[in-house]
């Protein structure tokens, strides 16, 4: 795996990568090459693992309900709306100066 790139992984490859090292007697290099991750990514997943922690740090993102999504969506229009009407201001006092 290339350095630097930002990997996203469920909680169930998460779960399996951990079981490899605790239950399959692979070590955590092993598992990591053969699953293409950095070994110190899954040696924290082990060591969270260990100690009972959830293995994910974020909470999960709750579904958006219907209104939210519009809401966001508005909110996004009515910011570019703003900036064009800015933009056109600068341009008719600009043109209107020659």
């Amino acid at each position: 795996m290339k350095a630097g790139t930002d990997r996203k992984y469920t909680s169930e490859f998460r779960d399996a990568a951990v079981k490899q090292v605790e239950t399959g007697g692979r070590s955590m290099t092993a598992v990591a090459r053969s699953l293409e991750m950095s070994s110190k990514t899954l040696a924290n997943w082990v060591y969270r693992a260990r100690k009972g922690q959830a293995l994910i740090k974020r909470q999960p993102v709750l579904p958006v309900s219907e209104l939210q999504a519009e809401v966001s969506r508005l909110r996004q229009e009515n910011t570019r709306l703003r900036l064009e009407k800015e933009i056109l201001k600068k341009a008719a006092a600009y043109f209107g100066e020659l």
